[in-house]
């Protein structure tokens, strides 16, 4: 749906993005992740053609600009509705139909899509934070695109508008359509995405698909035990680590819980409890991310 190849940007003779490339397949969630300052932002303008810069994204074959309708090509929700704070949800969303070329029925349709459609008569500036984000969500709609990019979607958003968009996203991509979701909240994209693309210092340092984590990160074993420090040199000379959490509990990684149960019983060390966690994509994350976040 989407290809982008050798994406650069330099802001005043910084290099902000360097040979970014992105590729969004149909019936799937891409999540791009990185810490603020990683060129996120920047690499979803160049996307959309908001920025001038060095390397070629297409859609469907083609750049957007080749495209008689952009707006049924690609929709973008980047943060706020740019519209006229007087103005109701209907007649804003009108206007934005007509400067895409879109019938004004289809207003009627996104605001169904939304759930905004008893709420049409209000002023964008009434709208809470959640109703603004789905009118966000509708301008991006309005002309039945094909590829939807977003931004940040869930800034401030409450657990009840969480999940209408990731429902929403899920349904949107399971029409054969793409999306892309930057994000910092981990726990959510977890959730969400299909796909990961992790960039640091304007640079993609890893791609993976939700199934390869386990594969990719370390997952964690829990174990309580009340003479951790005779288990403690034994993980470390199996390649493993030890971290104490609380009293008797601690987290082990590079073990496997049956790995870590057989040491015990070898060397006569009672568990009281002992457990394993798969590898998150908070995990795979920092993994990859480590020294972004040491410079940080």
């Amino acid at each position: 749906m989407l290809t982008a190849h050798g994406l650069s940007k330099e802001f005043r003779g910084r290099r902000a993005l360097s040979e970014v490339s992105l590729e969004l397949p149909p019936y799937t969630v891409t999540g791009f992740l990185g810490a603020n300052g990683a060129g996120k932002t920047t690499a979803i303008r160049l996307l959309l053609g908001l920025l001038p810069g060095r390397g070629e994204t297409l859609f469907m074959g083609r750049p957007l600009a080749q495209w008689r309708a952009p707006a049924g090509i690609v929709g973008a929700v980047l943060g706020g509705i740019a519209g006229h704070p007087k103005h109701s949800v209907r007649a804003h969303l009108t206007m934005v139909a007509s400067g895409a070329g879109t019938p004004s029925g289809r207003v009627t349709d996104v605001l169904d899509l939304v759930g905004m459609r008893e709420s049409a008569g209000m002023r964008l500036e009434r709208l809470s934070l959640g109703m603004a984000q789905r009118v966000g969500m509708a301008q991006a709609l309005i002309g039945d695109p094909r590829v939807l990019i977003l931004d940040e979607p869930t800034n401030g958003l409450d657990p009840h508008s969480v999940r209408w968009l990731r429902t929403f996203l899920r349904d949107f991509a399971a029409e054969g359509r793409a999306v892309l979701v930057s994000s910092h909240q981990l726990a959510e994209l977890e959730l969400l995405a299909d796909r990961v693309v992790v960039l640091a210092k304007g640079r993609v340092v890893a791609r993976a698909s939700m199934s390869d984590l386990a594969r990719t990160a370390q997952g964690r074993v829990g174990v309580q035990s009340p003479v951790l420090e005779r288990l403690e040199p034994l993980v470390e000379q199996r390649g493993g680590a030890l971290t104490m959490t609380t009293g008797e509990a601690a987290e082990i990684t590079g073990l496997s819980r049956a790995e870590v149960g057989d040491l015990a019983a070898e060397h006569s060390i009672p568990l009281h409890w002992l457990d394993e966690r798969p590898a998150s994509l908070e995990d795979f994350y920092l993994s990859v991310a480590e020294q972004e976040y040491r410079i940080r």
